[in-house]
């Protein structure tokens, strides 16, 4: 087995074990730390199959801009009158370990695929322009169902968060 297979194995366990985690965590501030994890697991698995774009765009628009303002907005909506008691949850080191055991096996994956691999950063640099011609030609339908998709996630969240409001102030809006 090559080293190559090794690790696409070893980001796979550590995705599919963090998505497990992120299931059945019962607080979601956890769960959504966990999602985090297994989002960058997927994107060091898309860039050792040899996609170097779709990983930084996993990174950049998933787990460093959608799910960290997930987590801020969980953060928000359950400071209530627990929120001390959940902050010192938060802060319990116990509740840290296992999240960080997984980044720190996924840190020292892609320390040792762009340290010690023969191909290191080899992926062609692909044009913004080229991105966009594929992304708008035979994948257009693909990327209008995912806008569409993100428009009723938006519609949703705005009518749960209205009617959570509404319940909270102790009236209809």
């Amino acid at each position: 087995m090559t080293i190559e297979l090794i690790l696409f194995y070893l980001a796979a366990t550590v995705s599919l074990v963090s998505t497990i985690l992120a299931l059945t965590r019962y607080n979601a501030a956890h769960a959504l730390i966990y999602l985090i994890i297994s989002l960058l697991a997927s994107a060091i698995i898309f860039y050792l199959v040899g996609a170097p774009f779709a990983a930084v765009l996993e990174i950049v628009i998933y787990a460093g801009a959608i799910m960290v303002l997930f987590v801020f907005v969980v953060m928000i909506l359950n400071l209530g009158s627990r929120g001390d008691h959940q902050e010192h949850e938060w802060l319990n080191p116990r509740m840290w370990l296992m999240p960080a055991l997984l980044c720190l096996v996924l840190f020292l994956e892609i320390v040792y695929v762009l340290s010690f691999t023969s191909e290191g950063l080899s992926g062609v640099v692909v044009a913004p322009k080229t991105v966009g011609i594929k992304l708008f030609g035979p994948y257009v339908l693909a990327v209008e169902i995912a806008s569409m998709l993100l428009l009723a996630g938006l519609v949703g969240a705005y009518h749960l968060g209205r009617r959570y409001l509404s319940d909270a102030r102790g009236g209809d809006q």
